[in-house]
């Protein structure tokens, strides 16, 4: 199988499980318990028609929007994700690239294998920092200004991970961060020369952006679930998201609001986004899909924030459905991170180019000129 062979994002998946070792695999692919919410994120849609309309005159299609200030050309974005440089040597970078490219967001995790000074200093596409409230108020303060210094454009607030979920296939394979050497791993290792090499032959793995207060997940391995659960701060509540907006003072977002009531919190403490998200079904498993609880939020708040529909994107099609319940743009982790894995850079843009392609053809299909034209008519729902 080859990059040119990928068409969509389980072919991108298929490759990805391929080129990676298993327990690094499995980080990406696996999620918390059951793992019954990250498959309904992607089965929400299912339940959910669209109904085209025909005769439009969609010679042209225009696919921008704005968000968080900043206009983009597609309403879909690359949701902050960690450790991206485990996955294949050009990590941030090549998404960051990416980003550029399709002139659109571009998010980068606390826990990044590239520092926000490199990201500010060389992605001209706007940037968004995923912050991690550490019980280390000293590192929370320093991430925030170097964001400022750096020139980055929003901070996300993550508010779902209080400790870490409990992701099975991560306790069965060890994975940590760095990789630790097990005779299981080490065989996995093996069978991957390529990955392999360019871990141990190319820019040495770490977390930039921590590794000057926390030693945790750079030179002291660690798993991800036993980082949340022994790092954040677990006291964390509204005032405290209220002091991280006014030290920050740009665009903010909340990244993991999930009712209707914490979606008017957040409006209420001047938020400008939301990101709807259960972190990709990573952490609490039977809780809702992010789309399911969509049209209940944007009841709630759409006249007052703007609101992000993040997880369970794999079609074009899903983000139209999104857009049209009223979400102003949609952003996922997977949808690209499989096409990272699979082929660094190359990857990353043909899966988003393809996912780009399919919101133009599918708009066309819709009789969507604009995406002011995709709303609650457009669709029925089954159940």
């Amino acid at each position: 199988m080859r990059l040119a062979d990928c068409h969509n994002t389980e072919d991108f998946r298929r490759l990805a499980k391929r080129r990676l070792p298993g327990p690094v695999f499995h980080y990406i692919d696996g999620a918390a318990d059951d793992e019954v919410t990250k498959a309904r994120n992607t089965q929400a849609f299912d339940d959910c028609d669209l109904v085209p309309s025909v005769l439009a005159g969609v010679k042209h299609v225009d696919m921008r929007t704005t968000l968080m200030g900043k206009e983009i050309a597609l309403p879909l974005f690359f949701s902050p994700t960690a450790l991206q440089r485990l996955f294949h040597w050009q990590g941030e970078r090549a998404v960051g690239a990416a980003a550029e490219k399709f002139g659109t967001w571009f998010g980068i995790s606390s826990l990044a294998t590239v520092s926000i000074e490199e990201v500010g200093a060389t992605v001209k596409a706007p940037k968004l920092f995923q912050l991690y409230v550490h019980k280390d108020e000293g590192l929370n303060r320093s991430m925030i200004e170097r964001c400022q210094a750096a020139g980055f454009d929003a901070i996300a607030l993550t508010v779902d991970t209080i400790v870490g979920g409990n992701r099975e296939r991560c306790l069965r394979t060890g994975f940590t961060s760095p990789p630790r050497l097990t005779p299981g791993s080490a065989l996995s290792f093996a069978a991957h020369p390529h990955w392999t090499m360019d871990y141990l032959l190319r820019e040495p793995f770490s977390l930039p952006n921590l590794e000057t207060h926390v030693s945790q997940g750079t030179k002291v391995a660690t798993s991800i679930g036993d980082y949340f659960s022994t790092m954040l701060d677990q006291s964390m509540d509204w005032k405290a998201a209220e002091r991280i907006r006014d030290q920050w003072g740009g665009q903010f977002c909340l990244k993991g609001i999930m009712s209707a009531a914490d979606a008017r919190r957040a409006a209420d403490i001047g938020a400008n986004a939301i990101m709807v998200s259960n972190h990709g079904g990573r952490q609490l498993d039977g809780s809702r899909a992010p789309f399911d609880q969509l049209a209940e939020i944007v009841d709630a708040v759409g006249d007052r924030i703007e609101v992000i529909c993040d997880g369970g994107i794999r079609r074009g099609s899903h983000v139209l459905k999104a857009l049209s319940v009223g979400a102003r743009a949609c952003s996922g982790g997977r949808l690209y991170l499989y096409a990272l894995a699979a082929a660094g850079q190359a990857g990353v843009e043909r899966a988003m180019g393809k996912l780009r392609d399919e919101i133009e053809r599918d708009m066309k299909l819709m009789g969507a000129r604009a995406l002011a034209d995709l709303d609650p008519s457009n669709l029925r729902w089954r159940r």
